[in-house]
């Protein structure tokens, strides 16, 4: 199973896919993680960008062909990349779920703002690059609004839809 959990910086993609990772038996492949990996100073940059993704595809490639969960944590922002992973890893309908994620925009920019020892460096210039560019999501998806402290709780009823997906 591959699950794509995607959004704008600072709607909690991250600690979404932390959640319900566990809950699945799923290996989590962020982007942020790859970029700090490759990059010590990142540009975020359309060339960068482009590398990271690839590289986060080849991982995905290899743990989906070993029959390895995996929750993609990345922002996804155009509808093209999404169906990318549909298409790179052969993907067929059960086998990939997309979770988007949403927030409040006030909480987001305290989010932002409060940053400190993270792997992203998005923030609000960041956001609303991302945000004027972002396109809707066209496919079946879950929206997880991640406003509330109530993730724990969500994760565990996203993770029962997800393994209902699968089987």
């Amino acid at each position: 199973m591959i699950v794509i959990v995607c959004g704008l910086p600072g709607t909690g993609k991250t600690t979404v896919a932390k959640n319900i990772a566990p809950l699945i038996g799923a290996t989590i492949l962020s982007t942020d993680k790859i970029r700090k990996e490759l990059f010590s100073r990142p540009t975020y940059w359309r060339q960068e960008r482009r590398l990271v993704y690839e590289i986060m595809m080849l991982l995905a490639q290899y743990l989906h062909k070993a029959k390895v969960n995996c929750v993609l944590d990345a922002t996804f922002n155009v509808e093209r990349s999404r169906k990318e992973v549909v298409r790179r890893l052969s993907l067929k309908q059960g086998e990939i779920s997309i979770i988007e994620c949403i927030c409040q925009e006030d909480i987001i920019f305290s989010r932002l703002k409060s940053r400190k020892d993270d792997y992203s460096d998005a923030d609000i210039s960041v956001y609303n690059k991302m945000k004027k560019i972002f396109e809707p999501i066209t496919q079946p998806h879950i929206i997880v609004d991640t406003s509330d402290n109530l993730l724990s709780q969500k994760a565990i009823e996203i993770a029962k839809v997800l393994k209902r997906k699968s089987n």
